[in-house]
């Protein structure tokens, strides 16, 4: 177990750990630690704990300091320069010709070097365009190519919901979103109404998904044929997730009606849920690992009893003869001189 910090470096940003050291640290303090880009300003974003060794990327760097007033002010400073490096940088840009839009510019604590993040659909050479800036801010310059979701969660917006942006405010990291997640929550798949912002899929729809599986999975699917409580037989009409009701069309004497029913007065086959299909899963492994060390060994026999046959046969060769290999060789002249 190690004792660190989590600080984070932008809004909604990655949390990285830190060791505290000797000072007393609390939760939304600022402190300067030392990272791969240099010297950061950061904020903490969870207390002194202690997690597992496994968990800690090593080497774990130390916190230089807790960020003093002037700290604070140099942060600040920065801010506004980054505002000012942001027009020179789309001036650049334009004198250039290039198709790139600039995101987002941001200098380090330390001012030794300065990042601008951009979107483009392809390859952009902008080594003019770096030796141009580097000649205006005298200082070390990276240009850092970003997908539509990085830039979405770097400037923030109001989704659908009309709330602001999940990435913009807490989620640290994107999540993978799939189309069957739509599928297994109802939802329409209708592009415009399950992309966000950035156009690709929302991230709530992961937010929910474990819900919706464990709730489905007590549900039957739409066209199964079921069986209620009191002896009817019928297929599913259609399902209510969170309600946990069923309409099913049965026959009533001659004619065909839909009744609602709740699901667990049905009898249907559940669906494997994700316990299940691991079990199954780990089942499968095992027979297969079974199979193939059968096969290995069916082989290693097959191969034994083939050496064990051509070994036999090279013996009856020479033990018929009643000599061994060596006697059975002919003679050459000089041995027959010898013997004479």
């Amino acid at each position: 177990m190690e004792k660190v910090i989590g600080v984070r470096f932008r809004t909604a940003g990655k949390v990285y750990f830190f060791d505290p050291g000797a000072f007393e640290i609390k939760k939304n303090d600022h402190v300067i630690v030392e990272t791969a880009r240099g010297i950061e300003y950061g904020t903490v974003v969870s207390p002194p704990t202690e997690v597992e060794d496994d968990k800690v990327v090593q080497p774990l760097k130390a916190v230089l300091r807790i960020a003093n007033e002037k700290d604070d002010e140099q942060e600040a400073a920065n801010k506004l320069k980054e505002k000012e490096a942001f027009k020179i940088c789309l001036e650049k840009i334009r004198e250039h010709g290039l198709q790139m839009k600039l995101i987002d510019a941001e200098y380090t604590f330390d001012n030794n070097k300065v990042l601008f993040y951009f979107t483009a659909d392809g390859r952009i050479d902008f080594r003019e365009l770096v030796k141009d800036l580097a000649s205006v801010f005298k200082t070390r310059i990276e240009l850092r190519q970003i997908g539509v979701r990085d830039e979405t969660k770097i400037l923030g917006g109001i989704g659908i919901c009309g709330r602001p942006l999940c990435c913009h405010t807490h989620l640290s990291d994107f999540a993978p979103v799939s189309i069957k997640m739509a599928k297994e929550q109802n939802l329409s798949l209708n592009p415009t109404k399950i992309s966000g912002v950035c156009g690709r899929l929302m991230c709530c729809l992961k937010n929910e998904e474990e819900t919706y599986e464990e709730l489905n999975r007590k549900l039957p699917g739409v066209g199964d044929f079921v069986t209620t409580d009191d002896g009817l037989k019928g297929e599913v009409h259609s399902v209510n997730v969170l309600r946990q009701l069923v309409k099913v069309v049965v026959d009533v004497g001659d004619e065909k009606e839909i009744q609602e029913y709740p699901a667990d007065q049905l009898h249907f086959k559940k669906r494997h849920g994700k316990k299940n299909k691991a079990e199954n899963e780990d089942a499968e492994l095992k027979e297969l690992e079974n199979l193939e060390k059968q096969d290995g060994e069916g082989e290693k026999e097959h191969s034994e009893r083939k050496r064990d046959h051509s070994e036999g046969r090279n013996r009856g060769r020479f033990e018929g003869k009643g000599r061994d290999h060596s006697e059975g060789r002919p003679r050459n002249r000089s041995e027959r001189k010898r013997e004479n």
